[in-house]
Protein backbone atom coordinates (compact mmCIF):
# COMPACT_ATOMS: atom_id res chain seq x y z
CA UNK A 1 0.00 0.00 0.00
CA UNK A 2 1.47 3.64 -1.04
CA UNK A 3 1.60 6.43 1.65
CA UNK A 4 -0.92 8.39 0.02
CA UNK A 5 -3.50 5.46 0.13
CA UNK A 6 -2.71 5.41 3.97
CA UNK A 7 -2.83 8.85 4.08
CA UNK A 8 -6.38 9.23 1.97
CA UNK A 9 -7.91 6.25 4.01
CA UNK A 10 -6.87 8.16 7.77
CA UNK A 11 -8.51 11.49 5.83
CA UNK A 12 -11.72 9.31 5.34
CA UNK A 13 -11.44 7.52 8.57
CA UNK A 14 -11.23 11.32 9.89
CA UNK A 15 -14.09 12.43 8.25
CA UNK A 16 -16.44 9.53 9.31
CA UNK A 17 -15.49 9.84 13.08
CA UNK A 18 -16.16 13.75 12.49
CA UNK A 19 -19.64 12.97 11.14
CA UNK A 20 -20.72 10.44 14.27
CA UNK A 21 -19.48 12.93 17.00
CA UNK A 22 -21.18 15.93 15.15
CA UNK A 23 -24.34 13.75 15.51
CA UNK A 24 -23.82 12.03 18.32
CA UNK A 25 -23.48 15.53 20.07
CA UNK A 26 -26.78 16.75 17.62
CA UNK A 27 -28.63 13.40 19.37
CA UNK A 28 -27.50 14.71 22.95
CA UNK A 29 -28.63 17.93 22.40
CA UNK A 30 -31.81 17.13 21.13
CA UNK A 31 -32.52 14.68 24.07
CA UNK A 32 -31.42 17.27 26.58
CA UNK A 33 -33.88 20.25 24.71
CA UNK A 34 -37.21 17.43 25.02
CA UNK A 35 -36.47 16.84 28.31
CA UNK A 36 -36.07 20.73 29.34
CA UNK A 37 -39.44 21.23 27.45
CA UNK A 38 -38.18 23.15 24.58
CA UNK A 39 -40.76 24.40 22.11
CA UNK A 40 -40.78 24.53 18.54
CA UNK A 41 -37.35 22.68 17.60
CA UNK A 42 -35.87 23.32 14.27
CA UNK A 43 -32.95 21.54 13.28
CA UNK A 44 -30.67 22.85 10.03
CA UNK A 45 -28.11 20.64 8.70
CA UNK A 46 -25.38 23.35 7.98
CA UNK A 47 -22.75 21.08 6.84
CA UNK A 48 -21.27 22.78 3.21
CA UNK A 49 -22.62 25.39 4.24
CA UNK A 50 -20.73 27.03 7.03
CA UNK A 51 -17.44 26.71 8.49
CA UNK A 52 -19.31 27.43 11.95
CA UNK A 53 -20.67 23.64 12.30
CA UNK A 54 -22.42 20.64 11.18
CA UNK A 55 -25.81 21.26 12.47
CA UNK A 56 -27.99 24.22 14.03
CA UNK A 57 -31.04 24.01 16.26
CA UNK A 58 -33.56 26.56 17.21
CA UNK A 59 -35.66 26.13 19.83
CA UNK A 60 -37.77 28.66 22.14
CA UNK A 61 -38.97 29.11 25.65
CA UNK A 62 -42.45 30.34 26.74
CA UNK A 63 -40.23 32.85 29.22
CA UNK A 64 -36.85 34.51 29.72
CA UNK A 65 -36.92 31.97 33.35
CA UNK A 66 -37.54 29.08 30.75
CA UNK A 67 -34.66 29.80 28.25
CA UNK A 68 -32.44 30.21 31.02
CA UNK A 69 -33.34 27.12 32.46
CA UNK A 70 -33.05 25.32 29.34
CA UNK A 71 -29.66 26.50 29.01
CA UNK A 72 -28.47 25.56 32.20
CA UNK A 73 -30.00 22.13 32.09
CA UNK A 74 -28.50 21.86 27.95
CA UNK A 75 -24.53 22.86 29.31
CA UNK A 76 -24.96 20.40 31.88
CA UNK A 77 -26.14 17.95 30.20
CA UNK A 78 -23.39 18.14 27.01
CA UNK A 79 -20.59 18.54 29.88
CA UNK A 80 -22.46 15.57 31.52
CA UNK A 81 -22.25 13.43 27.95
CA UNK A 82 -18.53 14.05 27.90
CA UNK A 83 -18.79 16.42 24.67
CA UNK A 84 -16.10 18.96 25.91
CA UNK A 85 -17.13 22.90 27.02
CA UNK A 86 -19.46 24.76 24.89
CA UNK A 87 -18.99 28.60 24.51
CA UNK A 88 -22.88 30.12 25.50
CA UNK A 89 -23.92 33.68 24.97
CA UNK A 90 -26.52 36.01 25.76
CA UNK A 91 -27.24 34.23 29.12
CA UNK A 92 -27.53 36.86 31.36
CA UNK A 93 -30.81 38.26 29.31
CA UNK A 94 -32.39 35.26 28.53
CA UNK A 95 -34.13 36.53 25.49
CA UNK A 96 -31.34 35.04 22.97
CA UNK A 97 -28.84 32.79 24.17
CA UNK A 98 -26.33 30.68 21.74
CA UNK A 99 -24.71 27.82 23.17
CA UNK A 100 -21.62 26.40 20.40
CA UNK A 101 -20.72 22.81 21.06
CA UNK A 102 -18.00 23.13 18.28
CA UNK A 103 -20.37 20.53 15.81
CA UNK A 104 -23.99 22.04 16.72
CA UNK A 105 -24.92 25.34 17.65
CA UNK A 106 -27.92 26.06 19.54
CA UNK A 107 -30.49 28.99 19.67
CA UNK A 108 -33.13 29.81 22.08
CA UNK A 109 -35.20 31.81 22.16
CA UNK A 110 -38.38 33.61 23.75
CA UNK A 111 -40.76 33.34 21.00
CA UNK A 112 -41.51 36.98 20.21
CA UNK A 113 -37.65 37.51 19.70
CA UNK A 114 -37.31 34.09 17.80
CA UNK A 115 -40.22 35.31 15.35
CA UNK A 116 -38.01 38.90 15.01
CA UNK A 117 -34.93 37.43 13.83
CA UNK A 118 -36.49 34.20 12.14
CA UNK A 119 -33.13 32.52 11.29
CA UNK A 120 -34.45 29.16 10.10
CA UNK A 121 -35.41 31.15 7.12
CA UNK A 122 -32.18 32.46 6.75
CA UNK A 123 -30.36 29.31 6.88
CA UNK A 124 -32.37 27.36 5.00
CA UNK A 125 -32.84 29.17 1.91
CA UNK A 126 -31.25 27.05 -0.54
CA UNK A 127 -27.86 28.37 -1.90
CA UNK A 128 -27.28 30.97 -4.50
CA UNK A 129 -25.59 28.00 -7.13
CA UNK A 130 -28.55 25.67 -6.05
CA UNK A 131 -30.95 27.52 -8.66
CA UNK A 132 -30.67 29.67 -12.11
CA UNK A 133 -30.70 33.42 -11.28
CA UNK A 134 -32.36 35.35 -14.00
Amino acid sequence: MHAKSTANNAVLSGRESGAYAADRALAAVLASLEDSKAEDIVTIDIKGKSALGDHMVVVSGRSNRHVMAICDHLVKDIKGSGLGPCRVEGQDTGDWVLIDTGDVIVHVFRPEVREFYNIEKMWSAPEVNEGRMH
